[in-house]
């Protein structure tokens, strides 16, 4: 039932996001953007789903890895992760820090999902890739490593 399939949530970003992306001169430092990021993983591990929040923009797109989608803004965020932690144990672990060449920052993270018996569902990694604007995370997407066309050999 629990694959990666299952946490991998892709999105065709929007004109506006495509706009966004092409004019990062508002795009914080990566130290500053790598801090925040840090805080987001400690806080959601912690389940302090207020301290994450606070550090997203009110308009945040966050995917929906259990249902597929996204999920808008602070209250639609807050329930999918009630609703996920009610069902499951996840934990996200930073592990390395990139730039996409469009500006969004890309997060190697390793992600342990556990049932409620402390079974474990899914041990590896996932990429997190985020736009991050005025200091606050505006949008998340969800990619597999193994998807990753600049990773594979030709």
């Amino acid at each position: 039932m629990w694959t990666r399939r299952y946490y991998a949530v892709k999105h065709k970003p929007t004109h506006d996001e495509q706009q966004v992306r092409r004019n990062m001169n508002d795009q914080p430092t990566s130290a500053d953007v790598q801090e925040l990021l840090c805080r987001a993983y400690t806080a959601f591990n912690a389940r302090d789903i207020d301290a994450v929040l606070s550090m997203m923009h009110p308009d945040v797109e966050w995917p929906n890895g259990m249902e597929g989608g996204y999920v808008y803004g602070h209250d639609e965020v807050r329930a999918y992760w009630t609703r996920q932690w009610d069902l499951i144990n996840p934990a996200v672990e930073p592990q390395a820090f990139s730039t996409e060449p469009d500006g969004r920052i890309l997060v190697e993270v390793n992600q342990r999902v556990l049932d409620k018996e402390g079974n474990t569902l899914l041990d590896g990694r996932v990429q997190h890739i985020y736009t991050v604007r005025d200091d606050l995370v505006r949008h998340m997407e969800i990619r597999d490593p193994s998807e990753d066309t600049e990773l594979q050999a030709p």
